[in-house]
Parts: C-alpha cells; structure tokens; sequence
C-alpha cells in the first residue's frame, strides 16, 4: 500500500495548498468588505498568519483539538480490557510501531474513529455504544478498519483538513455575526458616505457575505472529494487483518440501523467517522462524507473466495462497478489470505446494552465498583470519599476495594 501513503501525502499536501488559497481569498474579501480597498490586503495579510498559526497548530495538537472537542477521555486497560486487547491485536498485525492512545467517547450512538500525525503519535476513539452494542468479532473489524487509516496516513489528512475547515467556517461565522450586529452602524456610516463609494461598498459588502457563505461549503466538498475513496481501501485493509469481513459487515450494519444520533459529532468532525454521524447529510451525495453504507456492507458480504486486497477489488468491481480502486502495488500481493470462522461471540440483550454503555461512562468517570454479599453492585463516584460504604440492600458496610 506505498503508492497509497504516496497519494495520501500528495493529497495532504494539496489540501494545505488548496485550504490556504480558500483562507486568503476569505480574509482578502472581507477585508474589502471591512476597509475598503486597503482593507482587502490587510484581510490576505491577516488570513495568511492564521493560516500558518493554524497549520502548526494542526501539526503540533491538531489531534488533541479534534479529541477535545468530541469529548473524548483517555482510557486505561482497566476501564475496558477487551478494547485493550482488540487494540493490541490489530497493532500487532498490523505491524504499527506503537499501540494508538485509547479513547472512549461519552455517546450512546456506535461510531468510532482515528487521529493523530502519523503511525508513531496515533489515538482511536469509540464511544460508549458501540463498545455496549459490538461482539467482540464486530468490535475487531472496526477496530481493523481505524487501524488502517492509521496505516495509510490518513490521519494526518484528516486532521489537517479538520482545523482548517473548522478555521474557514469559524471566520465565516465571525463575519457574518458581526455583520448582523453592526448593520446599524454600517448603514449610518454608508449615509454621510459619497455616492460612488457607498455603492462600492456596498459590492463589497455583498461579495463578501457570499463568499463566507460559500467558502466553507467550497473546503468541505474539496475535502470530501479527497476523502470517499478512503473509507474503501479502510475497509480493504480491515478484512485483510482481521480475514472475517463479516464482522466489519455485521458491525455497519449496526451503526448505520442504529436509532441513536451523535450527540457530540460536528461538520468537522463527521468525515473522521467510521460511518457519518450526521444524519442530515447522508442523502444528499454532494456533500457525504463515506461512500453509501449498505454498498460497503454488500461488498464485504460479497467476498466470499478470500480476504486478500485483491478479493476486496474483485468484489468493488463486482459490486460496484468500474475500474479498481485499489492501488497496483496491493493487487500483486498475490499471496492467498483466507478468511476465517467468526467466534460465535453474541451482541447483548437491549437492556443490558444500556446498562453496559452506563457502566462505561462510570469507569471513564472513575467511579468505582463495589458488589456487595447480597449481590448488589454499587458504583460509588469520585467525590464519594467516605473509606467505607453501606449497602443500601442488606445494610452490611463494606469497605472501599481502592482505600
């Protein structure tokens, strides 16, 4: 998969290029809009140094940012050691230097995705429905299916693309509020103006509401245009770790019938996703940020003769269409991977779903268990620091299993 890398490099590239240009011109146009004539250099100038303070800032905590804002909290092997373990695995068999940070994500919807620089500095996150809601073969292909981004630097892609939109859109929304709030003062300003420069200013004023209308819908269709294809060659790579693609099938299956609705995802963060979190967008195909779930599903449940790149492309095509979407380095692997049993593992009953995705959140939370003889498991909170606890079943007190 070199020639991927390559391409995911080159696109990174092109997308810093591409999102500098859509900046300056933003910032030049509204700095006409503000000042007049002198002001549209002052705007480039100014848009040029966000630019390169956004740039390094993606680089250095881009990451971290894109985390923070999905309220993603960092987990040990205690809170969830089945994650840990299926984390490891795919470490491992995907030859990654390190094992990415763990993540879980306080939601009730199942998603998950990848982050970080590059395979060294690398986070995945979950959130707490998915973990409640996957078997553990389930759990593995997304897991598989994350740990390839990492593995084709996709995630650098994604969180360059991630601050910088978020950039445009914030600037866009800066200008607009402001407008809206100082439109009385402007038109005052405009009335004691000449003639000749208030319908200038007006031009102006005008070309720069449409371009911080458009600006931010421009970066997102050019970063989705980059970004479909991905999500396939993930998938590609997550059937050939873990050789079951019905359980990276099963697990989509799931995310996408699932009734819940992120609560905690954006348009920033939505194309990170293994599946878009955002409802409101998955009709219309301009602007998705994956390809069409149920093609995803039926392509992996297509394969039948093998797990191999190759068996994933006979399978694109078969499916979908078209010429292969797979680079001309994985197709002469020709090396036969075949596709295993699954465990047998089941997903849990709905109720206990629920109560597991609670649990969770405790452990994140650090909360800490205490079953007491009568069988009730009591979750004592962080602020509790009483060294003993009372049962409120049977009245035996207990103490504390961390004093």
């Amino acid at each position: 998969m070199w020639e991927q890398i390559r391409v995911n490099k080159r696109n990174s590239l092109l997308l810093i290029t591409m999102m500098a240009l859509v900046l300056m011109g933003l910032g030049f146009v509204l700095g006409l809009a503000v000042g007049g004539p002198d002001g549209g250099w002052f705007g480039l100038i100014t848009a040029t140094v966000v630019w390169l303070v956004m740039l390094l800032f993606s680089f250095s905590m881009g990451d971290m940012a894109l985390l923070a804002s999905s309220r993603a909290k960092k987990v040990t092997a205690e809170v969830h050691p089945q994650l840990f373990n299926v984390v490891e695995e795919m470490t491992i068999a995907a030859s990654l230097p390190k094992m990415p940070d763990i993540y879980i994500i306080n939601d009730p919807a199942p998603n998950a995705f990848a982050t970080g620089r590059n395979p060294e500095k690398a986070s995945v996150a979950v959130t707490a429905g998915l973990l409640a809601k996957l078997n553990r073969d389930e759990l593995q292909g997304v897991i598989a299916h994350e740990i390839s981004h990492i593995t084709n630097r996709d995630i650098l892609f994604v969180t360059l693309a991630g601050v910088m939109i978020g950039t445009i859109v914030l600037l866009s929304q800066i200008f607009l509020r402001g407008m809206f709030y100082t439109g009385g003062r402007r038109r005052r300003y405009s009335s004691s103006s000449s003639s000749g420069s208030n319908q200038a200013q007006i031009i102006f004023l005008l070309i720069a509401i449409l371009a911080a209308i458009l600006a931010p819908i421009f970066a997102n269709i050019l970063y989705f245009a980059l970004s479909r294809k991905r999500e396939y060659l993930a998938d590609a790579g997550a059937v050939r770790l873990t050789r079951y693609p019905e359980g990276l099938a099963s697990a989509l299956e799931k995310i996408s019938t699932s009734s819940e609705e992120m609560t905690l995802a954006n348009k920033v963060t939505a194309p990170m996703y293994i599946s878009n979190p955002l409802r409101g967008l998955k009709a219309a195909s301009l602007f998705s940020t994956h390809p069409p779930i149920q093609e995803r599903i039926k392509i992996l449940r297509t394969m039948s003769r093998g797990a191999s790149f190759k068996d994933y492309s006979d399978s694109y095509s078969q499916t979908v269409g078209g010429k292969s979407i797979m680079p001309a380095s994985a197709l002469q692997d020709t090396e036969p991977v075949d596709i295993r049993q699954g465990s047998g593992a089941r997903s849990e009953s709905g109720k206990k779903q629920l109560r597991d995705i609670g649990d969770i959140m405790r452990k994140v939370n650090q909360f800490v268990f205490l079953t007491c003889t009568c069988g009730l498991k009591m979750k004592i909170p962080p602020n509790f620091k009483a060294p003993k606890v009372k049962c409120p079943r049977c009245g035996r007190i207990s103490a504390r299993p961390d004093k």
